[in-house]
């Protein structure tokens, strides 16, 4: 008896520790979801406001972004694709003025698209930018205003940038973009005079603060490249913040990653360039590349070509994109981790599946059955492992009582009886074990890819990727207080709990009394832990207990033994 108080304590406390400790570790190693999408308010849906959208703490210093557009309009060149609009700028050739069309801020019908670039001096300025080093040549400067081809740009119908610096050189620019979100950037110096000169050009990305998006140990946010045959995920703003970040390479890319975004400065993948992050001070960060400077004759034309992505990290255009245009671990700009066999499997089966069936909440669930099918014969050796476990149950705690002094011996003697019964004891973890990969791997497939960004399944859970918001503590929105997040338990937690316990009751009974209060409340204890995380992965726990039970009542009838009483 005081053995088993013992180890009923030891569970007590690992408990708390689960309740109060993870989630502060798990915040930076695994967040547990997408900010809510909605709040239940006297028993309706409430759409909630995108909690990355731009807030200013100092509106005097920052002019109205709607009123910079509309001074610079005659100055501007318009962008319009299937997937972007905005405009460019011609004051500094910079393509500053971006929203993403396809995607929406919040999930109501007349939510905004998303902006993704914005003018210097504005609300979350954020603009890309391409030119010259000053090689003794008097390239265009940030003020200069360009003359452009056209007042249009379109996929098919590029724009040619031009200006001239008064001393025989002629910069042009030209700019062409395609149906998703490349662009592809021309940079060409004409040098009528007569001498020859050295030309370096370079692109960069600049943006007044750092990603409202939480940079984390399993999700990248903020700086990103490709260099030297790798992507590159050790690079962060504190370090930005300290010292310029800086590499060279001859294929790759840099830019910056939020979760669902990106922007990515492109240089030729057959080209040596060096690349740079640093701060521009007042919170502000720039990634920036150069190329080697080469020689232009008199009366010669130099032409040297980048692209720049700027647009939603969806993972078959940013695979096609690495494949078509060769970009060094373009797709790597999703930070998929150590378990990208799984989970690109997992998002291209589920994505496959929410396009046949319309529902990616019922696309889990058949995932979560098809993932049961593929371990049942491994299930079938679990359950027939355990049978074999139950029946020397006897022996073992004769050999235990019998040894009880000698831990050496007893460890000794049990392993032989394993061995003479022809037992595995780890058989029977074998299925959980290789269902933590695809747990995490779901995880991490509906944390990153935009694809599941706002999907919806039934009633009121509208983002599959986010927290459950109806919880019954406030009698499920009609009283008006939002319960403390550590007890705001939702429905689909409360299922899942009873879920695990329907799965733990169908187990067979240990005959330690300890252990048995220990398993009756390990389900609850996990339904607190999961509460905060995305509903999705919660639906595919749920279905997969359910799976298991049933899985269980059939293989019980394949081995009776397990339900028989353990004789004493």
């Amino acid at each position: 008896m005081k053995n088993d108080n013992r180890n009923f304590m030891m569970f007590a406390v690992l408990a708390v520790l689960l309740l109060f400790a993870w989630p502060l570790v798990m915040n930076k190693i695994m967040p547990p979801a997408n900010p809510p999408v909605t709040k239940i308010e006297g028993g309706k849906t409430q759409v909630q406001p995108n909690p990355n959208a731009p807030t200013s703490s100092n509106p005097a210093a920052i002019r109205d972004r709607n009123l910079v557009l509309k001074e610079t309009a005659v100055q501007r060149v318009a962008i319009a694709t299937p997937t972007l609009k905005g405009s460019i700028n011609l004051k500094g050739a910079r393509i500053d003025d971006l929203v993403l069309i396809r995607y929406k801020e919040t999930i109501e019908k007349n939510s905004p698209p998303i902006r993704l670039l914005s003018p210097a001096g504005t609300e979350d300025a954020y603009f890309a930018e391409f030119g010259w080093q000053d090689t003794g040549i008097k390239p265009p400067t940030p003020d200069t205003v360009w003359t452009a081809t056209g007042n249009l740009l379109a996929p098919g119908k590029p724009v040619t940038l031009t200006a001239a610096n008064g001393q025989g050189q002629l910069f042009q620019v030209e700019i062409a973009v395609d149906d998703e979100y490349m662009f592809t950037v021309r940079q060409s110096v004409s040098n009528a005079s007569g001498q020859p000169i050295k030309v370096a050009p370079y692109g960069l990305v600049n943006r007044a603060a750092a990603s409202k998006d939480a940079d984390s140990w399993s999700i990248q946010v903020g700086p990103m490249s490709s260099h030297n045959g790798a992507a590159d995920y050790d690079v962060n703003w504190k370090d930005v913040d300290k010292a310029p970040q800086k590499f060279s390479t001859t294929g790759g890319w840099l830019g910056f990653t939020d979760k669902y975004w990106l922007t990515a400065l492109v240089p030729d993948q057959e080209a040596a360039f060096g690349g740079e992050f640093q701060s521009t001070g007042k919170g502000g960060y720039q990634a920036d590349y150069a190329r080697i400077a080469k020689v232009v004759a008199p009366g010669q034309k130099l032409t040297q070509t980048s692209r720049f992505f700027a647009g939603a990290k969806e993972v078959n255009l940013l695979d096609r994109y690495e494949d078509k245009l060769k970009i060094a671990h373009f797709g790597r700009a999703i930070d998929w981790g150590w378990f990208e066999i799984i989970e690109k499997p997992i998002f291209k089966y589920l994505d496959w599946l929410f396009r046949l069936i319309g529902n990616f909440g019922v696309a889990i669930m058949l995932l979560t059955v098809t993932i049961r099918l593929l371990i049942f014969p491994i299930a079938q050796r679990q359950f027939a492992s355990m049978a074999q476990m139950r029946a020397i149950q006897p022996k073992m705690k004769a050999l235990q009582e019998k040894h009880k002094d000698d831990k050496q011996r007893q460890q000794q003697e049990v392993m032989a009886l394993y061995k003479a019964e022809g037992v595995n004891p780890l058989a029977g973890c074998l299925p959980t074990f290789l269902q933590i990969p695809i747990m995490y791997s779901l995880y991490k497939v509906l944390m990153l890819t935009i694809e599941m960004r706002h999907k919806p399944f039934v009633g009121w859970i509208r983002d599959l990727s986010a927290p459950d918001p109806l919880t019954p503590l406030n009698l499920f929105g009609y009283l008006h207080f939002t319960p403390p997040h550590m007890i705001a338990i939702g429905v689909v937690p409360i299922l899942l709990g009873i879920s695990m316990w329907l799965q733990f009751k169908m187990n067979p009974q240990p005959m330690d009394d300890a252990q048995k209060q220990v398993f009756a409340l390990m389900p609850w204890v996990l339904m607190f832990v999961m509460a905060p995380f995305a509903v999705g992965l919660q639906v595919y726990w749920i279905t997969s207990n359910l799976l298991t039970v049933l899985q269980q009542r059939i293989l019980y009838a394949r081995h009776p033994a397990l339900k028989q009483p353990v004789v004493k």
